[in-house]
């Protein structure tokens, strides 16, 4: 099928590829002209494991290319996708300009006598559908046709690939039996279940979705409150709990909290939704204070060891908000940084994949990033591991030690074993796991 993304960010550009990679015919549209020289160069925007590859396999067999031209993507396409941004606003709504600038953008370009699928692949509110159709309707020609289809992602950076490869689910909503066949169609390769819906519900079941995930980490992070005050360990905890096949063990690790793109902007924007339909979702308001207060505890646990942080100098590890992504968008570990530096703390951090956004965006510009993690915790008297890197778990103990000014360490990802770190004589601190050590 001929396929356009509008919108080549992080979700389109993948979204886009992985259509290239099971036979689709795609052009990824964008409107900033650096963006596309970059892509059209060879050039990946943002790393994503194997997303380079599908990239550049696909380039070459002629299925995906990328241009400037909304007219471009729209001539050439069965179905077009809006995979824009929808930022988050002050009151937790979401700004849907960019959508609609799409959504008039097509319906400049669309002629009489094409019949096109435009499909909301970005996470909108609930009702977006219908506005975006009322939108192409209000400003296209006489005689051209199309159908709104919601079509939300579930993709989870670090294995997006993967995610869109081998879907749990593909949701598509719409009132078009037309539209249905050519989705169903072009989803075809991907051998997963589709769950067809209005298109109400397809909005809804993204929010939905993520806010239960945030949920379960909101969830196990209180309860490693409990663990801490009572001596039990929140991993044997999440074990138990999690092989309950009703609940599962997935995104019941411990930590610092939530953070990245997602679930922020997307508890925000249901919380708002929710209390504009007139009925208030309290319980995802508790949700993001669990998620505010996790962050907090874990600082104050750092002061009362180190008592004054003014003038210590802090290594910390990680600056994206997960780890097997270069994003740093509501980064955990920016917000403790910055935290650190206001009490005037020297920090000096090494991130795998995210100093270049960090520098870049000028973030934490008083921070020192270096180029290895050994080389961020040469003379610090305390480490902080704020994600969840293969390669900080990895990391060579006792040559950490040695470099280390003292050997206190904070794990707020949980990545490094207690008993290995007390017995070889550092102050190991972890969230919701007994037993700090007194090196």
């Amino acid at each position: 099928m001929d396929l356009s993304i509008i919108g080549s960010g992080y979700v389109g550009l993948v979204s886009g590829a992985c259509f290239a990679d099971v036979g689709h015919h795609v052009v990824c549209v964008d409107n900033n002209p650096q963006k596309i020289e970059a892509l059209q160069a060879g050039h990946i925007p943002i790393y994503e494991p194997g997303l380079e590859e599908v990239i550049q396999r696909n380039v070459a067999a002629g299925r995906l290319r990328f241009t400037n031209s909304t007219e471009d993507g729209v001539d050439h396409s069965e179905v077009v996708f809006i995979a824009v941004p929808t930022p988050p606003q002050a009151d937790g709504s979401v700004d849907l300009s960019y959508i609609e600038r799409v959504a008039r953008d097509i319906a400049a370009v669309l002629k009489p006598g094409q019949y096109r699928v435009v499909v909301d692949k970005s996470t909108v509110p609930v009702k977006t559908g219908d506005k975006v159709a009322e939108t192409i309707k209000r400003y296209g020609q006489k005689g051209a046709e199309f159908d709104v289809v919601s079509n939300p992602e579930f993709l989870r950076e670090g294995c997006a690939v993967s995610d869109l490869m081998k879907p749990d689910r593909i949701v598509v909503g719409s009132k078009s039996d037309r539209a249905l066949a050519l989705m169903q169609k072009l989803y075809q390769p991907f051998m997963a279940p589709i769950l067809v819906t209005d298109i109400n519900s397809a909005e809804l079941i993204k929010h939905a979705a993520n806010s239960f995930l945030a949920l379960k980490i909101s969830y196990i992070n209180a309860v490693s409150a409990i663990c801490e005050a009572s001596g039990a360990d929140v991993e044997k905890v999440a074990d138990g709990i999690g092989m309950d096949k009703r609940i599962g063990r997935n995104f019941l690790n411990a930590g610092l909290g939530y953070g990245g793109s997602c679930f922020p902007k997307d508890i925000a924007a249901f919380i708002a939704i929710s209390e504009q339909l007139g009925v208030p979702f309290t319980l995802l308001k508790e949700v993001q204070r669990i998620n505010q207060s996790q962050r907090e505890r874990f600082l104050k646990a750092m002061r009362d060891t180190l008592w004054i942080l003014r003038d210590k100098k802090i290594a910390v590890w990680g600056l994206t908000f997960k780890g097997d992504t270069d994003d740093i968008r509501s980064s955990v570990s920016i917000d403790l940084i910055a935290e650190l530096i206001k009490e005037g703390a020297h920090v000096t951090a090494y991130d795998p994949k995210g100093m270049d956004n960090v520098r870049n965006f000028k973030l934490i510009p008083e921070a020192k990033l270096v180029d290895s993690a050994l080389e961020a915790a040469q003379g610090a008297e305390a480490l902080v591991i704020a994600t969840e890197w293969h390669e900080f778990a990895q990391v060579d103990l006792s040559h950490l030690k040695e470099a280390m000014a003292s050997p206190m360490v904070f794990d707020g990802r949980n990545l490094l074993n207690p008993e290995t770190m007390n017995h070889l004589g550092f102050h190991y601190r972890s969230i919701g796991r007994p037993g700090a050590g007194k090196g």
